[in-house]
């Protein structure tokens, strides 16, 4: 029997994943996506930018599913996946909101089975990061000085390269997280982490936040647009203008280069991949470990100076 209905009532239906029972008349009723998206904006804090790319992605997947997401079966999430373009972090997005979905599903007891229990995605070289050297970092901070509204540019290129920060976290900063040399960001999944601001970072801020003087607005770097404070297009196009000023090719400049930067420089520099993570707001240690693919040598360098048998000679005999 393809659909569980003891009282009668659709909301009470339990459709398995593999029926192929014609999903229309269930769909028109119920709009299961919208009340997931729902879920996650009110239970789990998820930000607006993720609500938008996980409906994208499971439409895209209804429409391009020979029975939609309701009649899917494992295989046909498989294929669905494999067909996708070549890019891990596409297909990775996909699959956890596919993932989330039908976990959805299942607690709502929508359906009996979850074609994504067992899913496999495809083993996939993952890109490693790009970053600029410490010297292109000073050329890029120097430069914008050369720029409209200069002390705030500046502010915001201190903060990203000190602190690790998202774009998002940074054009959305609010003035209350500003707490003396550190500032408490409320990250993915509405998780709160407190990042450091070394002296530099936090004299250019205070600079700025002294030139912004009774500014009402309850972001640290307000904007003229319906979001009240700077956008990322915003912070992105500065970013390429100082790109150019400090003759770097502005492909390999972004918020997300400055990111990496910060982090693949501390690592340069000794710093303890768990706090690397934790500064990040990385909730896996493995999303971290990629900055460890990014400098062999030092890394291999670190361990032959403080490694206890690192060293050859009579002292280690």
């Amino acid at each position: 029997m393809d659909i569980n209905c003891d009282t009668g009532d659709i909301n009470d239906c339990i459709i398995p994943s593999h029926t192929k029972h014609n999903r229309s008349r269930f769909v028109s009723i119920m709009n299961y996506i919208d009340v997931f998206l729902e879920s996650l904006a009110a239970e789990r804090g998820r930000s607006q930018r993720t609500i938008e790319s996980y409906a994208s992605d499971l439409r895209h997947a209804d429409e391009n599913m020979p029975n939609g997401l309701l009649g899917a079966t494992a295989s046909d999430v498989q294929n669905y996946l494999s067909k996708l373009p070549e890019r891990a972090t596409s297909i990775a997005r996909h699959a956890s909101a596919l993932r989330g979905y039908y976990k959805f599903l299942m607690l709502e007891k929508i359906i009996s089975e979850n074609p994504t229990a067992n899913l496999e995605l495809p083993k996939r070289r993952r890109a490693l990061p790009k970053f600029l050297s410490i010297k292109e970092i000073e050329l890029l901070i120097s430069s914008a000085g050369d720029v409209r509204n200069s002390a705030r540019l500046r502010a915001m290129l201190e903060l990203v390269y000190a602190s690790g920060l998202r774009v998002s976290e940074l054009c959305e900063l609010p003035t209350t997280a500003i707490l003396g040399d550190k500032l408490l960001i409320h990250g993915k999944g509405a998780k709160e982490r407190m990042v450091p601001m070394h002296e530099r970072a936090q004299n250019a801020l205070a600079k700025w936040m002294e030139l912004r003087g009774d500014d009402k607005s309850k972001y640290v770097f307000p904007g003229t647009g319906k979001s009240g404070h700077i956008t990322r297009d915003g912070f992105f196009k500065l970013l390429k203008k100082c790109a150019v000023l400090a003759g770097i090719d502005p492909h390999r400049v972004s918020p997300h280069v400055l990111r990496h930067s910060f982090a693949s420089h501390l690592l340069a520099g000794g710093a303890n991949l768990r706090a690397i993570q934790t500064m990040l707001g990385h909730e896996d240690i493995s999303t971290t470990q990629i900055y460890t693919h990014v400098l062999p040598d030092k890394l291999r360098e670190t361990v032959v100076s403080h490694h206890p048998l690192g060293h050859t000679g009579e002292n280690n005999q």
